[in-house]
């Protein structure tokens, strides 16, 4: 049955890219597929309309991000969100655990899972090469969250990390809300707060190909970010506590270059050839201010898709451990480089290098973070 729901769901995408159907005959995820318990607490689906030509899925399970459809310059519209057709794939999946969803109570690495706060050396869970990689074993990914509200374009969410959680000191309470602009924003904004000193770091990591999902290479895709920086890695990917120039690197994108046209030099970060998992620090006007920080072309479609944050880095991964083993949520194969992320953030490993912008979160201030996805055509 679910193999015959899989080929459906598969000719049913199929037609749509190619006739050019309007957007009220989306051939969405039915929430049927989504709808059960997780220890305990109801997970479901929810469609978000901006009203402007935006649509976007996601569930309660990790707040991830499962369909985002978007016309191409043609008025067609892909779902250029890389994901899955039901709950149980999210839950147990074989293949990328972080699809799509919320990570943290730390986005990122952190080195052999420790750091030190106020005199005392916290020991997280290795999930990594030896490292803490987004949280842990059972981070913000791997939980039901509450839905506090819903609108025909917006959801707000809550979730209470109790303290030692993975573990992290304090009591952590984040409410974050999804909501889709009438420009065609998916605007994703972040709130925290702590009874404890402790660190956070939190993004959400969609996968995207804005010629649909699993629909091709993404190394043809056309990439600026605005950075003249990158935070160097050693070999398990922990930054070494440089920030090293872009100039004259294969990781200078701040003109519009295709992705695949230096990943696979032989450079010493690019570790000969495996390609781009690394963490930009954005040229910033303001500390604050919501600004643009990438913008993704693809050429084909005339997709075009900016990310707008008030972090101060970005870390883009190029999809170069999808091995095409495991099937999206129309039965094609999710192929190596047919996905990418970029996760709007503070730096890897912060808690361990004083130099880098502080993580730290003390009772009584407030973490915020906003990111905007926005799409468009040219």
């Amino acid at each position: 049955m679910m193999i015959r729901k899989i080929l459906f769901a598969s000719a049913l995408f199929a037609m749509f890219a190619c006739s050019g159907n309007k957007k009220n005959e989306l051939p969405l995820l039915d929430k049927s597929a989504f709808n059960t318990e997780v220890d305990g607490k109801p997970v479901s689906l929810y469609t978000l309309d901006s009203g402007k030509g935006l649509t976007v899925q996601v569930t309660n399970f990790g707040l991830r991000v499962v369909s985002i459809w978007a016309a191409d310059r043609d008025g067609k519209y892909a779902d250029v969100a890389v994901g899955y057709e039901n709950i149980d794939r999210y839950i147990n999946n074989g293949g990328e655990r972080f699809m799509g969803c919320i990570v943290g109570r730390y986005a990122n690495r952190i080195a052999k899972g420790q750091f030190e706060l106020d005199g005392v050396t916290y020991q997280l869970p290795i999930n990594n090469n030896g490292q803490t990689l987004h949280g842990g074993l059972k981070g913000l990914d791997m939980v039901v969250w509450d839905v506090n509200e819903v609108t025909p374009n917006s959801i707000l969410f809550s979730y209470t990390s109790p303290d030692g959680d993975e573990g992290f000191p304090g009591e952590l309470k984040i409410d974050v809300k999804y909501s889709l602009t009438t420009d065609n924003g998916l605007k994703i904004e972040y709130k925290a707060t702590t009874d404890k000193p402790t660190v956070v770091n939190l993004s959400n990591h969609s996968f995207f190909n804005l010629k649909g999902d699993s629909n091709g290479t993404i190394t043809d895709h056309i990439l600026t970010i605005n950075a003249g920086k990158t935070t160097p890695v050693d070999s398990v990917l922990i930054p070494t506590g440089e920030l090293a120039p872009v100039d004259g690197t294969p990781f200078d994108f701040r003109t519009p270059t295709a992705i695949g046209e230096r990943i696979n030099v032989d450079d010493a970060q690019l570790k000969n050839g495996l390609g781009y998992d690394h963490n930009w620090v954005l040229d910033r006007k303001s500390a604050n201010d919501v600004e643009l920080a990438v913008t993704l072309y693809e050429p084909a479609s005339g997709r075009v898709m900016e990310v707008y944050t008030d972090q101060p880095g970005v870390q883009f991964y190029s999809g170069n451990f999808f091995d095409g083993k495991a099937k999206n949520k129309y039965g094609k194969a999710i192929g190596y480089r047919e996905a990418l992320a970029l996760e709007t953030q503070k730096f890897p490993d912060s808690p361990n290098h004083p130099d880098f912008p502080s993580t730290r979160l003390n009772p009584g201030e407030t973490y915020t973070h906003t990111c905007i996805y926005k799409f468009t055509t040219k």
